[in-house]
């Protein structure tokens, strides 16, 4: 077993935002299709990765994760992994249990913009045989919270569980020591969850304040696992269905019969439903009032016509669609967090 220890950067100490909240974000199986596998399932064995096992690749433990309380740190990826439709090649690994793919790192990742395997109140600092150790071998990113312990049920024993990002986009999550069941761990220090979380980020521009720089997160999408159902030798597999976003035509955008919604930006030469990461540039485009109604013929007319560029239109990026609104807000210094929810 090839291991060695890896001190890379300073670490990033997480703020708790409140998760008392009602679940208001339902998973339509619109960006995943996930199945989860029981103690007696074979695919749970099939889907646990051993660490010790040299031909998955390098194990890393992570110097800093190995020895800290509510720590997260920046880590590349040997390739590009993609999360909803967008491809990521960093993500942010935190002692918490879960993954933050969010390209602005900020106090608050527990939040949205996760991949959580199991999100919880975790303190590997407690015991020196407790580590965060990874691997990544160019076709899968393997993440392991190896034997930690909950911070003030420590006498609980050892959780060991690990996240796999796999370049095709599958993600799995895969339980190995579960000492107890998760409905009776509280959730009043650090959000107590599992499954996946995207969010898109707008800066508005207020008359009064030009020069601020608030920043709005809108979660447009979260699966959650029901974590009762965890227990040890359990798994979790998640399938990336298709989306809008992996047509780089007009043609494919708009007659792909297996994603739905889809509208193409000609200025932009992007197929969206407008509900993604690039939100701030399809309102600054006016992309939604520029693809109403309009058909590929139309921009190859408009493309033989005029060869005169595009400007954006700064519109109010914080309006949402009509069926849809904002609701449990918490304010935070400069971030404003919005879940969306189906009218």
């Amino acid at each position: 077993m090839r291991i060695s220890r890896a001190v890379l950067g300073g670490g990033l100490t997480i703020n708790i935002l409140p998760d008392n909240t009602t679940r208001v974000v339902e998973d339509s199986g619109k960006y995943y299709a996930w199945r989860s596998f029981g103690p007696e399932d074979q695919r749970s064995q099939e889907l646990w990765v051993d660490m010790s096992d040299v031909r998955h690749g390098q194990v890393r433990v992570h110097g800093i994760l190995s020895n800290s309380y509510k720590q997260a740190v920046r880590v590349a990826l040997s390739f590009d992994f993609p999360f909803y439709g967008h491809y990521l090649r960093q993500i942010t690994i935190a002692t918490g249990g879960f993954i933050f793919t969010g390209d602005i790192t900020h106090r608050m990742l527990t939040a949205t913009q996760y991949i959580a395997p199991l999100m919880a109140n975790f303190d590997p600092s407690y015991a020196k045989e407790s580590t965060v150790q990874y691997l990544d071998n160019g076709e899968v990113f393997v993440v392991q919270w190896d034997r930690v312990r909950l911070l003030g049920k420590e006498s609980e024993g050892d959780f060991t569980f690990q996240a796999a990002l796999h370049k095709t986009g599958t993600i799995t999550f895969s339980y190995r020591d579960i000492p107890l069941s998760l409905d009776v761990i509280g959730s009043a220090e650090h959000p107590v969850k599992a499954g996946l979380s995207d969010a898109f980020m707008v800066t508005p521009v207020s008359p009064q304040s030009p020069d601020a720089k608030q920043r709005t997160i809108y979660e447009y999408h979260r699966v959650e696992i029901d974590t009762t159902k965890i227990t040890s030798y359990s798994a979790v597999e998640f399938i990336p269905l298709p989306t809008c976003l992996q047509h780089d035509s007009c043609e494919l955008c708009l007659s792909y019969n297996q994603t739905s919604g889809c509208s193409w930006c000609h200025v932009l030469q992007r197929c969206s439903d407008g509900m993604d990461r690039h939100r701030q540039e399809w309102l600054d485009y006016a992309c939604s009032e520029e693809s109403k109604n309009a058909t590929c013929e139309d921009y190859s007319r408009v493309d033989s016509s005029t060869g005169s560029s595009i400007t954006p239109e700064i519109e109010n990026v914080t309006s949402l669609t009509p069926l849809q609104k904002a609701v449990n807000v918490t304010m935070r210094p400069n971030v404003i967090y919005l879940r969306l929810a189906t009218m």
